[in-house]
């Protein structure tokens, strides 16, 4: 059932973030294959034109949901220590902000980057980076697990797929149990594990 659609409060102003609200509140409702810019504007009770002083077409605004999406796992990502707990940060928000909203999967596989792939690929591997990766291993790990969970939340969010799994596994902890095992299968920097085999104690 589509629900009743939330006028502008008095006085606001038509910006980016209101349709990016509004958006998500025409997926939950609809799910990816009704979102459109009408049903937005509907929502906002505006006119569709109104909407392309901050989106170009649906495809725009699509990129934008899936980068606010990607954007708010990445601040749990930032704030955990060491690159493993990194990216065990980044999958569980990941994941979580993803359930939120229906769809989120299939969303984020139809969207492209807004920004400019240099900018973006600085942006994931620099906290990597830090903890002793290489460039090339923060980016090819933080896609292994960006895959992993992105599938993951797919199953969830398919309902035939969802119901039958349902049947078998506990989706948490099977989530976690698998994370944990993408993660701990890699490998630490040779740097890294050089000072690890130096610190243990011998036989």
């Amino acid at each position: 059932m589509r629900q009743e659609s939330k006028p502008l409060r008095e006085g606001s102003k038509l910006d980016r973030g209101s349709i990016l609200a509004a958006a998500f509140e025409v997926l939950d409702a609809e799910g990816f294959d009704g979102l459109s810019l009408r049903l937005v504007a509907e929502r906002l009770r505006v006119q569709t034109p109104a909407l392309y002083w901050h989106v170009e077409n649906k495809a725009s605004l699509i990129n934008l949901m899936a980068a606010t999406i990607s954007e708010m796992a990445n601040r749990d990502k930032d704030r955990a220590r060491g690159w493993r707990n990194k990216l065990l940060a980044l999958s569980r928000a990941l994941r979580r902000t993803m359930l939120l909203h229906r769809d989120s999967a299939r969303l984020s596989l139809a969207a492209s980057p807004v920004e400019d792939p240099r900018v973006i690929a600085e942006r994931i591997a620099a906290p990597l980076v830090e903890g002793g990766l290489s460039h090339r291993q923060a980016l090819s790990y933080c896609a292994s697990v960006i895959a992993y969970t992105v599938g993951w939340v797919a199953y969830e969010q398919s309902q035939p797929m969802h119901k039958f799994l349902a049947q078998m596994i506990d989706f948490p902890e099977s989530f976690e149990t698998g994370l944990r095992a993408l993660v701990g299968g890699l490998t630490n920097p040779p740097a890294v594990a050089a000072r690890n085999v130096k610190s243990s104690p011998g036989p």
